[in-house]
């Protein structure tokens, strides 16, 4: 049985993918951030099916790269924190899945 050649398929796999959204909860996190003004940890917490511990950890290396900002206020009575994509994290965002939907694209045009 002799293996077949890989396809050629006119692109270089992760050229244009960024590394720190290829974790679900930091790409979820950022695409649900881009549909919306702001959200809640809470409301993101719950949307992700996430820990508070593991959400914090995954904001807080979006925050770092500057992906996110947060904000803190006061709800009847309660401290929130709100999270908002910021114009570089969008635009990171935005390259991301169009490096995606090239992928896929591509994988779907394949001649084999």
């Amino acid at each position: 049985m002799s293996a077949r050649p890989a396809p050629s398929l006119g692109w270089t796999v992760g050229r244009e993918l960024d590394r720190l959204l290829e974790h679900r909860s930091r790409l979820g996190a950022c695409v649900l951030l881009s549909q919306a003004d702001s959200l809640s940890f809470r409301r993101l917490k719950d949307l992700l099916d996430e820990t508070d511990g593991n959400l914090g950890a995954h904001l807080n290396k979006l925050k770092d790269a500057g992906y996110v900002r947060s904000t803190k206020s006061v709800v009847d009575g309660r401290p929130v924190t709100w999270f908002a994509i910021t114009k570089p994290g969008r635009k990171k965002l935005n390259r991301h899945l169009d490096a995606l939907d090239q992928i896929i694209h591509d994988l779907r045009n394949v001649e084999v």
